[in-house]
């Protein structure tokens, strides 16, 4: 075959696949190598061989041999030897055998007998195995070199290791690079001096990602540089440099601090793959996982308050065998109320759960790690109890968990509330402004107040997936406010610290980023910069339209960030962890402590901490991967919903264009599926954007199909058995994890076909009579949505000594009023007395959270008025789950004489603190 008459190479570059891609790429190998056997037409084969083979330098299997034997077959036009030998890598590459079975990489080893193995090659299996992983080696040793040092590398593996890894070997930076985004087996990386710059492949937006993070010119390459390169985009990875230069000099530079070791030459080969083994084995230990594991193997006598630990009394009885039965020995041996004999106490861990919460804070960049065993509403109560104190503000996004509203309660301080963009078509909010933010710093400000706001608590993502610019938000406020606190809730954003595209807008690596950024000479140049170009006494309108920037040496950096591990990660239900990055945290370590005290239970479930333990493990090994997953399972998704001709004639996923208005999208980014998008598209929205969507969470709007969105919940989970996020009035809300599949993704794609083709077949054999009835329906949920209320205000007896501009209010007072039944009242939601009242008083005022789910955010709140738009969004609500409200009684309100007393009372007592300069 000519050179002009072979397939165009695939782009390495142009949207980068995960797991899924490269199967879909092997599999059209061998379509096209089986078509070119049976029929004698090449063109597939040829076409699939190319696409691949670039991508597959990148990854230790099917390797260098067998890729030569698979290029050489179809050099030399053997059919069946190409079709045979691409099925074999194919089947291993689906299976992962290739990890354990050392046949898959021989030539002509077939494995045991004529039948693939299908199955994983630990399944049903008892004896040990050892973790695979790969080691990317840079290096500038010539390309046909590389596979006699892959030889020299599989030398020095030994059978007591306890782990296997196979090298994968690249010539330069752009390569190296590509390689840390493509391969998410690699465990480690030995950086040699003297490669390359360019990548050998063409691969211009792969240099736009490259350029935005490293050198432009073979100049400026450096080991360090790649180093800190390859750092920022897997934090997980162990790197070593080995240098023939004075490394004394640079292992004492500071920013050596990404490496874990520096070898001199090639003089310790050995040395640095047992150091290659111990950095992996330091990702792998659980330490309170093992204890556990250690301890349900020991005969143990139990005198304690546990009779399941053991399991004596499960296994023993002829009435709850079944238990044991189910669950297993293990479960009952592995549990106690002990904190000795090699377990730990979660309310004041000294020991393993230490070590483990220690290895927590590394994994997910934080100083410090809570494990908590009671959901993420205790983690962000206890965030809120142990940094705020009576009278404190707190600047509050209103469509929060509940926790939070709560923590305020029990913390006795006073909510600011901030209301987000409203997205009323689909009766759901979206995420607060910045500039809002900044207008209610500039309002405490004006009214002498700002030094007792101290906190900033907001929802990222939220629950339909908004993602905010945490850098920009704290930066600015910092700007304004240099010692501010920042609660991040991320209850569902966990999983993002092991996306180099998401990690950045997480609590934790916007905190890192600005960090660095505090530490770089060029931040207080840029500093003075502007405050020369703002004058000195900047308008708020001025100060509301510019980017501001904070002084670094003013700033406090104080962000803390709670996560619910098992909602992302591998964890049992309840798992939480909250993270700590506070340069003040030995000031308030005390008070978390009582925190801790408060709300932890003394009996805290073994299992949980330990399944924390272990989901930090599974992510620090493999996350990198399992979330590249979950994104490529989620694009997957709405390529196949948007795509299909009559899936999208009822349902449609919306994009980012439909979920964050155009002028919080200041890059113009449209979606990740829009036409001409790709990584590069997608960082610059990253980086720049005031919002984003996460790509793992799936909006799908069924109102078009005549369903409101707790109908079509039930559909899906009663006769399809689907189970989905959340719902809104006419949408429902799919989120794709790390324990997704393509066959779930198949699955889902069916049933929605199918309910697509019934509605279809209903208004085609219905006649116009259906065809009405339907287009009403539709419209129903889709076009007569009631308007979304706003935070009205507090009513003035909770004011105590608030400010005109500023809207907080003593939220504790409200809460407790309702605890005094003569003082409270109740009216039903339909009777004319509401209309009266709200003409011409007395003001409604209600008692406690009104929680309507959906859209699941408190729409009135203890000692809140209560508005006309109010009562008309809950008379339209048609769902039947509003915590806080029973429909025979009504709504339960503040007597008009209660508020009158509570109104003569002395406002609660406020610290005396000094004004913010």
């Amino acid at each position: 075959m000519s050179k002009d008459d072979r397939p165009a190479q695939k782009r390495i570059d142009q949207f980068f696949s995960g797991p899924g891609g490269r199967a879909d790429d092997w599999r059209e190998l061998v379509e096209g190598a089986k078509a070119w056997a049976q029929s004698g037409d090449r063109a597939k084969c040829d076409a699939a061989l190319s696409n691949l083979s670039v991508m597959e330098e990148f990854h230790g299997y099917p390797g260098v041999h067998l890729m030569a034997a698979l290029k050489e077959a179809a050099a030399s036009g053997d059919a069946a030897t190409c079709f045979a030998l691409a099925t074999k890598i194919a089947q291993a590459l689906t299976t992962k055998s290739f990890r354990q079975h050392a046949g898959d990489w021989n030539l002509h080893d077939e494995g045991d007998g004529d039948v693939p193995e299908l199955l994983p090659p630990s399944f049903g299996r008892k004896e040990a195995h050892r973790p695979y992983f790969e080691t990317l080696i840079v290096t500038g040793v010539a390309p046909n070199n590389w596979p006699a040092l892959c030889t020299e590398w599989r030398k020095l593996r030994r059978p007591i290791d306890s782990f296997v890894y196979e090298p994968v070997i690249v010539g330069s930076l752009e390569d190296a690079f590509c390689a840390a985004l493509l391969n998410p087996d690699l465990g480690a990386v030995v950086i040699n001096e003297g490669f390359a710059l360019r990548s050998r492949h063409d691969a211009p937006v792969l240099r736009t990602l490259t350029n935005s993070i490293g050198p432009h010119e073979e100049s400026s390459v450096s080991a360090l540089r790649l180093a800190r390169i390859l750092k920022r985009v897997r934090p997980e990875l162990d790197l070593y440099l080995i240098s023939n230069r004075n490394v004394e000099e640079m292992a004492g530079n500071p920013e050596a601090n990404v490496l874990r070791r520096i070898f001199y030459s090639v003089e310790e080969l050995l040395e640095l793959h047992l150091c290659i083994l111990e950095g992996v084995q330091d990702r792998f230990d659980t330490p309170f996982f093992d204890n556990l594991k250690k301890y349900a193997q020991r005969p143990i006598g139990t005198f304690h308050a546990l009779p399941i630990a053991r399991g004596k009394s499960i296994f023993k009885s002829d009435w709850i065998r079944d238990m044991g039965e189910f669950y297993g020995p293990n479960l009952f041996l592995a549990e106690s109320s002990a904190t000795t004999g090699g377990l730990d106490s979660l309310l004041e861990p000294t020991g393993n759960i230490k070590k483990a919460q220690d290895k927590a804070a590394r994994a997910f960049g934080a100083d410090h790690v809570f494990f908590v065993t009671n959901g993420t509403s205790t983690s962000n109560k206890m965030a809120v109890q142990a940094l705020l104190a009576p009278g404190d503000i707190a600047i509050v996004d209103r469509n929060c968990h509940k926790s939070h509203h709560y923590g305020m309660v029990l913390a006795g301080a006073q909510p600011l509330y901030v209301e987000a963009f409203p997205m009323t078509e689909y009766s759901m909010y979206g995420a607060v402004p910045l500039r809002t933010i900044k207008q209610a710093l500039l309002n405490a400000k004006a009214e002498g107040r700002l030094g007792r706001v101290k906190m900033v608590d907001l929802t990222n993502c939220t629950f339909d997936g908004h993602i905010y610019n945490t850098r920009r938000v704290m930066e600015e406020c910092l700007a304004i406010k240099p010692d501010l606190i920042f609660l991040w809730d991320e209850a569902w954003f966990g999983f993002a610290r092991f996306s180099p595209f998401l990690r950045p807008r997480t609590a934790m690596g916007a905190a890192n980023d600005i960090e660095a950024w505090m530490h770089d000479p060029k931040s207080t140049a840029a500093y003075e910069k502007q405050q020369a170009e703002l004058g000195k006494n900047p308008s708020d309108e001025l100060l509301l339209k510019t980017r501001l920037i904070p002084d670094p040496r003013q700033v406090r950096l104080r962000v803390y960030q709670t996560n619910s591990t098992h909602k992302s990660m591998s964890a049992l239900r309840q798992g939480s962890m909250l993270f700590v990055k506070d340069v003040e945290f030995h000031t308030v370590e005390a008070q978390f402590h009582e925190a801790v005290f408060t709300h932890a239970s003394t009996s805290p479930n073994q299992q949980l901490i330990a399944s924390l333990d272990v989901a930090r493990r599974q992510m620090e090994l493999e996350g990198y991967g399992l979330v590249a997953n979950a994104m490529e399972i989620a694009l997957a998704i709405r390529q196949a919903v948007n795509g299909n001709p009559l899936i999208s004639k009822y349902f449609r996923i919306l994009g980012a264009d439909a979920m964050v208005p155009a002028q919080y999208r200041q890059t113009g980014f449209v979606d990740y599926l829009a036409s001409g998008t790709n990584w590069a598209a997608a960082l610059l929205s990253l980086q720049d954007d005031e919002f984003c969507l996460d790509p793992t969470r799936m909006t799908l709007v069924c109102g078009t199909a005549g369903f409101d969105g707790t109908q079509f919940k039930g559909i899906l989970a009663n006769q399809y058995g689907i189970q989905v996020n959340k719902t809104s009035r006419n949408s429902v809300l799919f989120q794709s994890n790390i324990n997704n599949t393509r066959s779930d993704v198949a699955h889902l794609i069916r049933v929605l076909a199918e309910i697509a083709g019934e509605v279809d077949r209903g208004l085609s054999q219905g006649g116009a009579n259906a065809r009405k009835t339907f287009e009403a329906r539709v419209k129903s949920l889709m076009t007569d949505v009631p308007d979304l209320p706003n935070f009205s205000h507090f009513h003035q007896s909770y004011r105590g000594d608030a400010g005109a501009k500023t809207n907080e209010g003593d939220i504790r007072s409200g809460f407790y009023a309702a605890y005094d039944a003569a003082g409270c009242e109740y009216i039903r939601l339909a009777d004319p007395e509401i209309n009266r009242r709200l003409k011409s008083g007395p003001e409604l005022v209600s008692a406690n959270f009104v929680i309507p789910y959906p859209p699941g955010f408190p729409i009135m709140v203890p000692g809140q008025v209560i508005t006309q738009e109010t009562i008309d969004f809950m008379r339209k609500l048609d769902v039947k789950e509003i915590h806080g409200y029973d429909a025979a009684e009504g709504l339960k309100l503040v007597r008009s004489e209660a508020l009158a007393k509570m109104g003569k009372r002395q406002p609660p007592a406020v610290p005396k603190l000094k004004a913010a300069s």
